[in-house]
């Protein structure tokens, strides 16, 4: 099923910039995360795997990491650096600029996606990426909001808040950045009401993309312990396929979509199994909009239970 015919991808989205197909690669710049270093806890949040999340990748210099990268992939012949392994602006910016000045020293890496957390993005950091976009490249800053409700974000002990997101975007965009928003759907205690209330804040705030993922349960996180309870209970398919499109529906079309679902596989993954397999979840959504309406075509509507 061809997505791009009822979804602004982030995909298509490159090729119009840039005419030919472009894939980002994953980068691990050894960065640690506040939630895990003490200065706002240790562990990390409740559904992270601290323990492995870019540790190999992060033994490896940063052009090493992208040649490893552009090995795994013969589509394309224009790349952005994405740094995504904990937060990739906790650093001083002496180091922040060495990495990224690494990552795009080769000619075919035409941008920089940053990973991070709302309440890591000084001045200085957001000055530097914004030094890149004055440059020409592709610039992306995402941030890793998760949900709207504080409530939530303290359940799941993510130590940040949503006036954190506020000021985090305001200063971007400012600069001229893009934001990619990251919101988790199915994060406990949260229904559907929540995820519809998320998106419409983070639309009220203003953002120029998005990144959808369920809720997914993987080994040596706290919420792996709080499944095996019986505390957790990750998504089914069908009503993240149904929630997901709704979302997707509800949202203008220039909004740029980076992803709407996720996955990973054993050991790492616990639930729910249909993370799994790839294209499951994007099959179930694509049907979805092929049948009900595209990208924006339910704004203006009211929502529906």
């Amino acid at each position: 099923m061809d997505l791009t015919r009822h979804l602004h991808t982030f995909g298509y989205y490159l090729k119009q910039r840039f005419g030919q197909t472009v894939h980002k690669l994953s980068l691990a710049g050894d960065f640690t995360c506040p939630n895990r270093d003490g200065t706002l806890g240790r562990g990390g949040c409740t559904f992270c795997n601290v323990r492995s999340f870019g540790r190999d990748a992060a033994e490896l210099s940063i052009s090493q990491q992208l040649a490893r990268e552009k090995a795994k992939t013969d589509r394309a012949r224009l790349y952005l650096a994405y740094f995504q392994a904990y937060t990739s602006t906790y650093a001083e910016v002496q180091t922040l600029r060495a990495l990224y000045d690494e990552a795009t020293s080769a000619a075919d890496v035409v941008g920089l996606c940053v990973g991070t957390r709302p309440d890591c993005v000084p001045d200085a950091a957001l000055d530097l990426l914004a030094s890149y976009q004055a440059g020409g490249a592709e610039v992306w800053l995402e941030l890793g909001l998760q949900t709207a409700h504080d409530r939530t974000q303290a359940l799941i002990r993510r130590g940040h808040t949503l006036a954190d997101y506020r000021d985090a975007v305001h200063r971007a965009r400012a600069r001229g950045l893009k934001v990619c928003a990251h919101l988790i759907v199915g994060l406990p205690g949260e229904g559907r009401g929540d995820a519809r209330a998320t998106l419409d804040t983070v639309l009220d705030i203003g953002v120029e993309g998005l990144k959808l993922h369920p809720l997914m349960i993987v080994r040596g996180s706290r919420m792996a312990a709080q499944y095996r309870r019986g505390g957790v209970s990750p998504m089914a398919l069908d009503d993240y396929a149904d929630l997901a499109a709704c979302l997707i529906r509800h949202t203008p079309p220039e909004v740029v979509y980076h992803r709407i679902a996720a996955t990973a596989q054993a050991p790492t993954l616990i639930a729910p199994d249909w993370c799994g397999p790839r294209w499951a979840a994007l099959q179930a959504i694509g049907e979805r909009l092929a049948r009900d309406g595209g990208q924006g075509s339910a704004l203006g509507r009211e929502w529906r239970p």
